[in-house]
């Protein structure tokens, strides 16, 4: 009966699944399940939360818990999310601080979870995907990807496409479908 509330919305996307998986540590999260503590820390996992804390640690230089807006661009790229000036500007104005201003870390936790969540490669990289498909087939030429792979953007060499290939089982002279792709260049990987 209980397995019911549990989803009632639409289920979340898999950035947030990813987010949320670490999230319960039991004794090791600060917010008891009832609080009203941040948001935040059902999407982030205890482990995320202490890495983010201590690289805001290093752009609070007085020590208030708070951080200069002027500094939030190289925080977040600190932590390997890629916003524009544009994207930081519009995350500043949503929380209604100017670029003089300051933000606290639970401010700080909220936008580096939105960022995280548009940059999703998945997204991304179907985008790509259906830029090149220009007849909707759902599919590319393994021979067109390579193509566009050694030739656009951060140009891979024809060696580590075919590492790409070999690691996604994708035939040289292959049909490239999508989804299949996608899922498997974006597994994550194997921890030893």
């Amino acid at each position: 009966m209980a397995a019911k509330h549990l989803l009632p919305g639409p289920p979340p996307s898999l950035a947030d699944f990813r987010l949320e998986a670490g999230g319960e540590r039991g004794s090791g999260s600060r917010e008891p399940s009832g609080s009203r503590g941040p948001r935040m820390a059902k999407f982030l996992s205890q482990d995320q939360i202490n890495e983010y804390k201590e690289c805001f640690s290093l752009y609070d230089k007085q020590q208030r818990g708070k951080i200069k807006a002027t500094d939030l661009m190289v925080a977040l790229r600190c932590l390997g999310a890629s916003p524009t000036p544009w994207e930081v500007q519009q995350h500043l104005q949503t929380h209604g601080i100017d670029g003089n201003g300051e933000l606290d870390f639970s401010t700080f936790l909220t936008i580096m979870h939105m960022q995280i969540k548009q940059e999703d490669p998945k997204k991304e990289i179907l985008l790509a995907m259906l830029m090149a498909d220009k007849e909707k087939k759902g599919y590319i030429m393994a021979s067109d990807l390579r193509s566009k792979l050694t030739s656009l953007g951060e140009k891979l060499t024809h060696k580590e496409v075919d590492d790409l290939f070999r690691e996604a089982d994708i035939e040289p002279n292959g049909k490239v479908k999508y989804d299949e792709f996608i899922h498997k260049i974006t597994l994550p990987g194997q921890d030893y």
